[in-house]
């Protein structure tokens, strides 16, 4: 069992669609696929959070046909898979930015959250809206001249600012799909000492297939955090 916070950044839908002459709306809804899959084996692998890049800050600067459509897959997620996850006692949270989403997908994030609010299993986060400058940036904003912010009380704000409903932690380890290796402004803050896992496969061919290597990579590597190894470790 993996006592994790898990980040994935979820590339590839739409050059997984182009390639097989489709649109890339198309692939979006295989990539929705993909989420339930990898949720569900994350959930059984005992990962404590999973934190799922859907949408990010600059993602706004895409078509809108595929915006609306990326939105309308989130609503309908949310509203389909509510039930599903309060069986399994997964915990839903969107973070991110709210104040340009519709009324209605809010609303629908609003209920989900409500409804798996008891939930103890594990966290399921799913970054809307998101970007990590601007979230560093308004919580270092809302600090102000505190000269006693710690990193601690500094995750506090960026939690504020981005409606984590519960800490999450630092990420463990953060699977990057679709062969790019960056980090495309997604928790930079919680990411400083995570394990890099980068897959060249699009993300609906990822799988539970690919989440289980992913935390066999992890599960192999040695976390020192700056310090030297211990003789014989």
């Amino acid at each position: 069992m993996y006592n994790l916070h898990v980040a994935i950044i979820m590339d590839g839908n739409g050059r997984w669609a182009q390639r097989r002459g489709l649109p890339r709306t198309a692939g979006h809804i295989e990539g929705a696929k993909a989420v339930n899959e990898v949720v569900e084996t994350a959930a059984r692998a005992g990962i404590r959070a999973l934190t799922l890049y859907a949408f990010s800050a600059d993602n706004w600067g895409r078509p809108n046909t595929e915006v609306a459509a990326l939105m309308r897959l989130l609503r309908r997620y949310l509203m389909t898979e509510t039930g599903r996850c309060i069986e399994q006692s997964i915990r839903i949270n969107i973070i991110g930015r709210r104040d340009r989403l519709s009324q209605s997908l809010v609303h629908a994030i609003e209920q989900s959250e409500r409804l798996t609010a008891s939930c103890t299993g594990m966290h399921l986060r799913i970054a809307v809206d998101y970007s990590a400058q601007y979230s560093i940036v308004e919580a270092a904003r809302r600090a102000g001249a505190d000269l006693d912010v710690d990193s601690n009380r500094f995750q506090e704000l960026l939690d504020e600012v981005d409606h984590s409903a519960a800490p999450a932690g630092a990420v463990d380890l953060l699977i990057r799909t679709g062969a790019e290796k960056r980090l495309s402004d997604f928790l930079l803050w919680q990411c400083a000492y995570a394990e890099l896992f980068f897959a060249d496969c699009m993300w609906p061919e990822f799988g539970e297939s690919g989440l289980r290597a992913a935390l066999d990579y992890y599960a192999a590597r040695q976390r020192r955090f700056g310090k030297v190894a211990e003789a014989g470790s």
